[in-house]
């Protein structure tokens, strides 16, 4: 029999860390982050991070594991993530994976291959000065069938599938969409009317502010600069700008709402291509535990 794998996404603000939170107290379970801006130290405020006081008591796995300037790859996280699902089962507890990370939540349930690629950081950076378009239409020419699988907007695995074809990795068909059937995956996604997703996106964005997200933009971009991936998150590049002097800090706070409010659309769009999740209105339950409670209940 396989092992149940939970995975709670959805897009962001919409309460996945406290819905995993709650199902690893109801199922025993150990929560593994698919964040791919949590897996960076020193980045905690723009990340929405939990903190231990939020962690209630479970151990979270993934968060805090690489400095921001590390090329950290999907690759990578497939292995470390895979290492810490199989741990957690090899201690009888409950793996649940939380995150809304797309390309990390498919890196697991279905067969990404990843292991013989080739990670060319020269190569990559003659890239990222592109626009998104641009690149999606090279890969066009060069891969229609992956092409027609990422979106243009979706920059980061538009260069990463023309650094594999530029070193010639890439000749076999581009799989996507081949579930990995080594565990049973149970997938619940939480959204709720856009109106509501949006007003809480711009109250976090808000409250962020009051924590002190300027000052640990600050902070990082002394040390770090505004080159390494992670300084191009949601959250950070917006208020870079204020500091480069390119905008007001009122400017950069509203550019940040909107930029967050589009990325939540996209994950909407992302999510719901696949099947598998079922779908959990937040406005019909009283809290993150009576969600978890229900997911429980449907897998029983």
């Amino acid at each position: 029999m396989k092992s149940k794998v939970y995975v709670i996404t959805g897009p962001t603000a919409s309460g996945k860390t406290s819905v995993a939170i709650q199902l690893a107290k109801q199922a025993d379970g150990e929560v593994v982050s698919a964040d791919s801006m949590q897996i960076y130290r020193e980045m905690d405020i723009g990340t929405a991070k939990p903190d231990k006081e939020e962690r209630q008591g479970i151990r979270h796995h993934m968060i805090d594991i690489v400095s921001p300037d590390f090329p950290y790859s999907v690759a990578m996280f497939q292995q470390e993530a895979f290492g810490w699902i199989n741990d957690i089962l090899s201690r009888g507890k409950t793996p649940v994976i939380a995150g809304g990370t797309g390309l990390y939540i498919n890196a697991l349930t279905y067969q990404l291959d990843f292991t013989e690629t080739t990670y060319d950081l020269e190569f990559r950076a003659s890239l990222e000065s592109k626009e998104g378009e641009a690149l999606h239409r090279e890969l066009t020419r060069k891969d229609p069938k992956a092409a027609a699988r990422i979106h243009p907007n979706d920059k980061k695995r538009i260069i990463r599938r023309l650094e594999i074809l530029h070193h010639g990795d890439g000749k076999g068909e581009y799989r996507f969409r081949v579930p990995n059937e080594d565990y049973t995956f149970i997938m619940a996604g939480l959204t709720m009317e856009r109106e509501a997703l949006y007003e809480r996106i711009n109250r976090r964005v808000d409250l962020m502010m009051e924590q002190g997200l300027l000052s640990e933009a600050q902070q990082l971009f002394a040390k770090y600069g505004s080159m390494p991936t992670s300084m191009q998150a949601i959250g950070y590049k917006e208020l870079i700008a204020y500091l480069n002097g390119d905008t007001s800090l009122e400017e950069s706070v509203a550019l940040l709402k909107k930029n967050t409010r589009r990325y939540a659309k996209r994950q909407l769009t992302w999510f719901r291509r696949d099947e598998r999740i079922h779908w959990y209105h937040t406005a019909d339950y009283p809290n993150a535990s009576a969600i978890a409670k229900e997911i429980l209940r449907q897998e029983q």
